[in-house]
């Protein structure tokens, strides 16, 4: 048990590592692409800075259609000054939507194959306990969201295992027999605790079975409860 949980930290901090550096990288790529684009751009007043040097060059005009017509060249350059100020704030947007777009879509990979390795790993180990509740009262083991009846017998041998799961124990058959009997450890027989266990292992592992492998229809008869297209006899 502890070494899968030193496996899972270390996948955590490994995936969140492999995160933060792709999102770091997604960064400054498209922050470099954005800069280059930006500075490439061709100046917004160039166009009205070669009309007012026509102007100092001309000094000379006399005729008033040259006068309108390099009057309706600056006003174009202040159109075209407009116009790429514009496609700046257009391109800085952009780059912001790709920017989120390209971090959620690393997110949301990893996220798959950490959940494709979560899901390899329950396929291997089988049943997962997510959550273990022991009621004296009922007699039940709650294992999950399934709930098990068993015996007194049972019930204590159980709780016994995990109060020395809870300390990080490990318990010998004759501890076993003497925490629930109340006898001296030296008094009790190592057979009588792993007796205990075989019994608690049948009674669980029946139920278990009966939960989630073999189902009883009322009325019907048994079936498996698995799907028909995994089942291979050879």
């Amino acid at each position: 048990m502890p070494d899968h949980t030193i496996t899972a930290s270390d996948s955590r901090r490994s995936g969140a590592r492999i995160v933060a550096a792709g999102i770091t990288a997604i960064v400054l790529i498209l922050a470099v692409a954005g800069a280059l684009l930006l500075l490439t751009l061709p100046d917004g007043n160039a166009f009205n800075a070669r009309v007012e040097r026509i102007f100092v060059e001309n000094d000379n005009l006399q005729s008033q259609a040259e006068v309108a017509l390099l009057e309706i060249l600056a006003q174009s350059g202040t159109a075209f000054s407009d116009t790429l100020a514009s496609y700046r704030v257009v391109i800085f947007v952009l780059l912001v939507f790709a920017t989120a777009l390209l971090v959620a879509a690393l997110v949301f990979l990893v996220l798959l194959i950490s959940l494709n390795r979560r899901m390899a790993q329950i396929e291997r180990s089988g049943i997962e306990v997510s959550s273990l509740i022991i009621s004296r009262e009922e007699n039940t083991v709650y294992l999950n969201t399934m709930g098990f009846k068993l015996t007194d017998a049972m019930i204590e041998t159980l709780s016994v295992l995990a109060e020395a799961r809870l300390d990080d124990e490990m318990l010998s058959g004759a501890q076993i027999e003497s925490m629930i009997s109340g006898k001296p450890e030296m008094d009790c027989e190592e057979a009588a605790g792993a007796t205990r266990i075989k019994r608690l292992r049948d009674g669980l592992g029946n139920q278990m079975v009966s939960e989630l492998l073999v189902k009883n229809i009322a009325r019907r008869g048994y079936v498996l409860a698995i799907d028909k297209g995994v089942i291979e006899v050879i």
